[in-house]
Formats: structure tokens, sequence, C-alpha cells
């Protein structure tokens, strides 16, 4: 595991001095004379993209969670060159990118330090995966509160922690263990009544730790791909959400049955505990819209199947249900199983 006492590691690379920036519609390109790009997008007077390379050259941009329908624009887009740093200005936020450094600070309207960089972005070459191990390590504030990166086995604060995003099967997980089933590499940052959101738009395995390595300072990283993160600002944390979600696309309204109450566990098998089961909601007259059935449904854990032992007629079973006001839900999980009988 990478520590942020190895993201100081000498054989870390940083970027070098600005040499030219351009502008370009909605975007202002920074280049630097050891080839790092950054390309900084104002997507919405709030929500700003920063996406770095370090080859001198974008790949060609692609995301799995950009929701593309949605519509963007901004009110105010300003560029202005200072002598130590630039600036773009939006009518909510001031960008400041150093020359030096290329490090980012962001401020509201009225001067307040939202977030700013620490190190700020490097990079270290990855001998086990080949390309680059990115990284970004921004400077926490005094009293900051950290919260979001989907369901964590861990305080709703996630001051103090590390998290990691990689996917995992984690059956019967403890407090504070890593991974888990959901990846969601976006957080909330709150402090001094300010709210901000940053989302890092990588799908290589990252980790978040939040001032558990260094007091001040919160940092991600990834095994590879780009270092590619949107800043949403506030101020308000319900107005990061909303802003969020336009980002990365709001789910269809569901079907109303999917917000009454549902029964699930691990597992109901077979048929004769399913129907105890619903049965006895309805004799309690306890309102129930749903039964879920775990692998233990399945022939030998191999998806598409019916155990027939258990199962000897699942569309009369489910059909029998749905006549109770049942929906049956019935677990599949994305791996195929190997398996010469199958």
């Amino acid at each position: 595991m990478i520590t942020n006492t190895e993201l100081e590691y000498k054989g870390d690379l940083y970027p070098s001095n600005i040499v030219e920036f351009k502008k370009d519609v909605d975007s202002v390109y920074f280049y630097t004379d050891n080839s790092v790009i950054l390309k900084i997008t104002v997507l919405r007077d709030s929500l700003i993209r920063f996406r770095y390379t370090t080859k001198g050259y974008f790949s060609k941009d692609f995301s799995y969670a950009i929701d593309k329908t949605q519509s963007h624009g901004y009110n105010f887009l300003e560029v202005t060159e200072e002598k130590t740093c630039y600036k773009i200005k939006t009518s909510k936020v001031v960008c400041s990118i150093d020359k030096i450094d290329l490090r980012v600070a962001i401020h509201d309207i009225e001067g307040t330090c939202i977030l700013e960089d620490e190190l700020g972005f490097h990079w270290e070459e990855s001998y086990h995966y080949g390309g680059n191990i990115v990284k970004m390590s921004k400077a926490s504030k005094e009293g900051e509160c950290f919260y979001g990166m989907g369901d964590k086995a861990s305080h709703a604060n996630l001051k103090g922690k590390r998290v990691e995003n990689w996917a995992t099967d984690q059956y019967a997980f403890s407090k504070d263990q890593e991974p888990l089933y959901k990846v969601v590499p976006f957080y909330i940052g709150l402090h001094h009544k300010h709210a901000y959101g940053v989302f890092f738009d990588n799908t290589f395995k990252t980790t978040f730790d939040f001032c558990h390595e260094k007091r001040n300072v919160t940092s991600f990283w990834a095994d590879g791909g780009e270092m590619n993160y949107y800043f949403v600002y506030g101020p308000q944390m319900q107005d990061v959400v909303t802003t969020y979600t336009h980002l990365t696309g709001k789910p269809e309204l569901p079907p109303l049955w999917a917000l009454g109450y549902h029964q699930c566990k691990w597992s109901y098998y077979p048929e004769s505990k399913v129907k105890e089961v619903t049965s006895k909601f309805r004799e309690l007259k306890i309102p129930c819209d749903a039964i879920y059935l775990d692998i233990d449904y399945m022939e030998g854990f191999r998806c598409f199947t019916w155990n027939k032992e258990y199962f000897p007629d699942p569309k009369r079973m489910v059909a029998e249900l749905a006549d109770d006001g049942f929906k049956t839900v019935v677990i599949i999980d994305p791996g195929i199983k190997i398996d010469k009988e199958y």
C-alpha cells in the first residue's frame, strides 16, 4: 500500500514551471517544460474539471460515469495572468494556478480558500502495471470534515481514515474493513460552513487518505489512468450533491413497489421456507413488497439456473407470490462459474 510518506519519496515526479497557456472556449490549457499539461474545463460556475497528462498529449477522453445528456453552461468566465499565477474566475469561484509548480488553489468570490493543493499533482512510474501511479494531495483546513465514498463501514465523518476503492465481494465484513462492495470515488469536504465536492473519475484501484497519514493533508491516488477529477462548489452540502448528480446523472424513477419494504437475507430456501416467511408477513399484517432469494436458489451457484430440489417450479412459485403481493428478486452475480458441467 502506498503511504503519504512514499508520496514524498524522491522518486516521485512533479510538474515544473508553466511555459505556455491557451484558452479554448470553456477550457484552459497549461503546458510545463517537462511535458505536463493541465486542462481545466469550466462546466458550470461551480463545477470545474481538472485533467492532467505527463506525456505531452491527452489520450482519448472517455468516462463510464459522466452523464453526457446533462446540460452544462456558465454565467461568467475570465482568465487573467498575474506575476506568479494565472487566475480563472467564474461567478462563484476563483481558481489560481501557480506558474512555478502548477499547484492549484480555489477561493470563493469573497476570498475564502475552499480547497488548495499541498504537493498537488505528482506521479511515479508503475513498475508492476506499467504507466504511472497518479497522485494528488490537498491541504486540509482546521476542523474540516469529510463525508461520502459510498457505503463504508466507518464513521460518517471520514477524517482520520484511509479508504480503498476496489469492488470486492466481502461477506461478513467488520468495522473499518476495506475494501467493500461499492466503489464511489466522491467525497464532500466541509469547513467553516463551506462545502465542496471532489469526484475522482478513474477506473483503476484508487485510495483516499483523509488526514490519516498526515494530520493536515488529504490525498488520493490511482494505480494507473489519468489524474482526472471534478471540483464541485456548494457552499451548502445540498448544492454539492445537486451539482454532482447533474454531472453523473440521476436514477430513473423506480416503480412504486421498489419504494416499499423488502425482506432480504442470506438465504431463504427451499420454497416452503420462502412461503413460510411471506405468509407470516401477511398474517401479522406487516407491509412487505418484495422477497429476496440469495445464491442458494441456484444449481451449484451457477448463474441463470434454479435448484430443482429446492425450487421445483420457479414460474409457479413466482406467480403465487405475485398473487400474494410480493415481487420476487433473485440475486445474480457478474461472475460466471468455471464449471465443466455448466
